[in-house]
């Protein structure tokens, strides 16, 4: 049984965000969330909240064992940019784009 969790508009690029997404792709879900405990980057925190929320769902929606999960797809697409002006010398200005991310995380109990 797949379960899905999202994270919807995080404000992180999502190319920074693939950066994480494809250590922890395929791998154990406790094994992924203390991968991701000790990473230094921005986006390893929204990804381990993610796949907790994910975890979270499959113990208590559909009584599965959480030490049988593992990461079946992760995957960060882009969201909507915040479009903002920054003043420059001379009275011009400079268009400043923040990205999003969308975050999708499904997890699924192993075969055996």
């Amino acid at each position: 049984m797949d379960i899905t969790a999202r994270a919807m508009r995080v404000r992180c690029s999502p190319r920074k965000m693939r950066l994480v997404v494809d250590l922890v792709r395929g791998k154990d879900v406790n094994e992924a969330l203390a991968i991701l405990k000790f990473m230094p980057n921005k986006a390893a925190r929204d990804v381990y909240l993610t796949i907790l929320s994910a975890q979270a769902s499959a113990e208590n929606n559909y009584d599965l064992d959480p030490d049988d999960l593992f990461v079946k797809t992760i995957y960060a697409d882009d969201g909507p940019t915040y479009k903002r002006w920054k003043p420059r010398a001379r009275g011009r200005v400079n268009q400043r784009l923040t990205r999003t991310a969308h975050l999708t995380v499904v997890v699924s109990e192993k075969e055996e």
